[in-house]
């Protein structure tokens, strides 16, 4: 899965896109704590990155 098709999905979740910096993509959530961070580059994200980032989005 690549990092736009994901960004996609939490957006859709209530995940708002606070900053960007380099070649990473920082969220937030109004209601869920803590924060995301997504690398932003056009290959598809590895595994273990991509059950990362959705068990800490609580997607997992």
């Amino acid at each position: 899965m690549k990092p736009k098709e994901i960004l996609k999905i939490l957006t859709k979740e209530g995940w708002e896109i606070k900053s960007q910096r380099g070649s990473h993509i920082y969220l937030a959530h109004k209601t869920k704590p803590g924060k995301l961070t997504i690398p932003n580059h056009n290959k598809d994200l590895k595994p273990g990155t991509l059950n990362s980032i959705l068990k800490q989005a609580g997607l997992k």
